[in-house]
Parts: structure tokens; sequence; C-alpha cells
């Protein structure tokens, strides 16, 4: 379960505000690089011209993608800041995995393609959710706390239909489609571990610092701004591309 604190020691110090205010400028900087589920051009080359199994390059473009896109970083990271036992940290990742596999294979398979612009917004939402969610805002403003392991399962969902969405723009074969789209999810689940790995041991450091739940507090805004961002830009190409 979560473990959100129900009092927060909002941060004061210069070092915290700098941090807060240097994240979006970073985010901007990089966000022609990393936009939501995007794919490279050499890798979209790929799947166009790839014919029959292709297990491993399926495997690293799956893992590419999971640790090169910031918009799963980001919700995974604030899916488990505030969990502190494996055991949780474990259930919560797989409800993720479960609705981004789903979503992801079915999409591709059957067919089923989105406006890329409104997922992307919609994985932006994510992002703002899950950081009002250890803001503790929810409580604060409505005196409840929503299901947490539900709102992972259903974004979970919206970020495999963004791959997929992505993916069935570039017309994958048909030959070997369901072993290459399997030995790409599995590449995706271990991005995810990786990523994961590096999240939670930086955050095990973190957790030690009697500075924690301030600079927490910050970090989340940040977070927050960051889906916000997110948001904004996709929103502002639907209208641009309509």
């Amino acid at each position: 379960m979560h473990s959100t604190p129900r009092g927060w020691a909002v941060p004061g110090t210069g070092r915290a505000v700098s941090l807060s205010l240097m994240s979006i400028p970073l985010l901007f900087l990089s966000a022609g690089h990393a936009l939501a589920h995007n794919v490279t051009p050499g890798d979209a080359g790929y799947i166009q011209e790839t014919w029959g199994v292709n297990i491993i390059p399926f495997m690293y473009l799956g893992a590419k993608h999971m640790v090169t896109g910031y918009d799963h970083i980001l919700f995974l990271l604030g899916v488990v800041f505030f969990l502190y036992r494996m055991k949780d940290v474990g259930i919560y990742v797989s409800i993720f995995a479960v609705g981004h596999s789903t979503t992801m294979l079915a999409g591709v398979w059957f067919g089923w393609g989105l406006n890329a612009y409104i997922v992307d917004a919609i994985i932006g939402l994510s992002v703002v959710y899950k950081a009002l969610d250890n803001l503790g805002a929810y409580q604060r403003w409505f005196g409840v706390q929503p299901n947490t392991k539900a709102a992972t399962l259903i974004f979970g969902f919206f970020h495999g239909t963004g791959l997929a969405t992505k993916i069935l723009d570039y017309d994958i074969a048909s030959d070997g489609l369901l072993a290459n789209l399997l030995a790409f999810n599995v590449g995706v689940e271990l991005g995810q571990l990786m990523a994961l790995a590096l999240i939670l041991i930086v955050m095990g450091f973190w957790r030690r610092s009697p500075r924690f739940f301030a600079q927490a507090y910050t970090a989340n805004v940040v977070m927050m701004s960051m889906g916000f961002i997110l948001m904004g830009l996709q929103i502002t190409g639907y209208f641009v591309a309509s």
C-alpha cells in the first residue's frame, strides 16, 4: 500500500526551488527527442522493412522504447515513489505491465488505432494524476482516496494503446507478427525492470536523507508540471495537425 505522508513540509530552500525551475526548460529541450511513444526514423524504417520472425531485434526495440520513453519513466516513478516494500512494488509494477501489455498486443493485432495526440495527452494526464495522488490532493480536496491499483491498471491500458497506435502507423508486416509483438513486449518489460532497478537504487539512497519529504514535495510538483507540459504539447499538436 502507499505510504503518502499526511502532512508535507513545503520546501523553502533555494536549491529545491532552483531544481523545480531548472527541470521545466530541460523537459522542453528534450521533448523533441523523447516525445511520448515516439519511434525514431531508423526504428520506423526497420519496422516497415522487416519480414518474418525477428525475436532479438524486436526485443531490443521494446527495451529501447521503455528506457527512452520519459512518459513511462515518469509514471513508473510516481507509482513507486511511496512504496517501501518490494512486495508492493512488484504488485503495482505487475498491474501496470498487464495493462500496458494487453492494449499494446491487442491494439496491434486487431488494428485498434486511436489518435496519437489524444492518447499521449491522456498519458500526460496519467503523470499529473499520479503526482497529485502522491501529494495527497484527492484526500484533501474530496475526502476520499481513489483506488490506486485500478488507476494504475487503467492508465497502463492507455500507455499500451499509445504504443500500439504508433506501431500501427508503420504497417508492421503480418508475417511473424505475433512472435515479433511478443518479443517486443518482452523487451518492454525487460526495459521496465532496468528502469525500475535504477529508480529503486536512487530512491533507496534519497529516502535516507532527512530532507526527503520536503524534497519529495518539490519532486512531485515538478513531475506534475511535466505531465501538464506533455498534455499541452499533445493538445497543441492535435489542433495544429487537424
